[in-house]
């Protein structure tokens, strides 16, 4: 199995992994045959990559840590719990809504759970690529993928398992604010005016009051909603904290949240690759971002997931079959190009292994 682009995707080509809708439901099925048709439905829904599979690829598995009906679940946990909560923020703060919006915040701790549960018995460098979906409402898919992305990096710092709940549930929760901000303006495609990027800005406030209100809530995970936008140079909102003024707590979500947000398509673009967004990171790394988080991210995600078509820096070429956990940019890799960039008997390679360590990784596509 590997990744491809709709862009360079061909009829005839076979589904690798099983393409969902919105709701969950599956759109394309493992094994169904691209057409036309078909591939033209995929652009018109901005699915901007998926797997396909190929005599090439014949053998690589893609995992899915997190189970996608756990996923299908989590995700409604966050519609209907984000629909719920934002009613406090309407003037209906009366004792009916803080009891359904006590259910809603338990009915969240339940399901990162069973993520967290998910994440320590398959402890590995993560990907999110092996699910591919329609999108529809960023908020929810993006709020449930930095929660996932905040648990891992959580486990990496070595928390207390009581800490990366909270943290968990602060990330699920982190974009409650923008459920008050026109969906118009979060998914403009141009430049937003001053005005309407003030109000994108209020959103952590209006999350952090929102979630302060919930006894149910850790006051701790609420400031997660509220800081997650600041930066470590001062330059971030809605306060413009430095460095230790900033909550651990936020300093990881920050991390998750600009990764995840790049690396998920958009209407005006589609999704940067995973060593993409590492590398715009690592480029706000000490300024943006706190550098020691940085670093423990890229330590524990795919920077190159199994399927990814790589080029190697003596000219061949291959497809990552395996990422090495704790030698993430070092994966296991199926020469299928020789130096002249022809094509040969596919073998296999370990980036990883001592006699490799001087060969790079100098570009990388979802297809040659």
């Amino acid at each position: 199995m590997r990744l491809v682009t709709i862009d360079r995707c061909q009829p005839g080509q076979i589904v690798g992994k099983q393409i969902y809708n919105v709701n969950g439901s599956v759109l394309l099925t493992k094994g169904s045959k691209l057409t036309e048709r078909v591939i033209k439905r995929l652009k018109k829904l901005n699915v901007s990559t998926f797997y396909i599979e190929d005599e090439l690829s014949e053998g690589i598995e893609i995992l899915d840590i997190i189970p996608e009906e756990l996923r299908i679940e989590a995700e409604i946990t966050i519609t209907e719990g984000f629909k719920t909560i934002a009613e406090l923020h309407h003037n209906k703060a009366n004792l009916q809504s803080m009891m359904k919006s006590g259910r809603a915040i338990r009915s969240f701790q339940k399901v990162f759970r069973d993520i967290l549960d998910c994440l320590i018995d398959h402890y590995q460098a993560l990907s999110l690529l092996a699910t591919t979906k329609v999108y529809e409402n960023h908020i929810f898919t993006h709020s449930l993928n930095v929660s996932i992305y905040s648990c891992q990096l959580g486990l990496e710092n070595g928390l207390p398992l009581k800490q990366i709940e909270e943290i968990g549930l602060g990330a699920m929760l982190h974009d409650l604010g923008k459920m008050y901000v026109p969906q118009e303006i979060l998914t403009k495609p141009g430049e937003l005016t001053r005005e309407e990027y003030e109000l994108v800005q209020k959103h952590c406030e209006l999350g952090f009051e929102t979630l302060r209100k919930i006894h149910e809530f850790p006051l701790t995970a609420a400031h997660c909603a509220f800081q997650h936008h600041e930066r470590m140079d001062g330059k971030g909102y809605p306060r413009g904290l430095k460095e230790h003024e900033i909550h651990k707590y936020a300093k990881i979500i920050g991390v998750c949240d600009v990764f995840d947000a790049v690396t998920s398509p958009r209407a005006y673009r589609p999704a940067y690759l995973p060593h993409q967004g590492i590398e715009i990171l690592s480029a706000g790394a000490g300024t943006q971002f706190d550098a020691n988080q940085v670093k423990a991210f890229k330590e524990c995600i795919a920077i190159y997931p199994q399927g990814m078509t790589v080029k190697l820096d003596d000219g061949r070429a291959g497809i990552v079959t395996m990422y090495n956990y704790k030698a993430a940019g070092r994966p296991e890799i199926r020469i299928i190009r020789d130096e002249e960039n022809q094509s040969i008997k596919p073998y296999e390679m370990d980036l990883a292994a001592e006699e490799n360590m001087n060969i790079e990784i100098i570009e990388a596509a979802p297809l040659l």
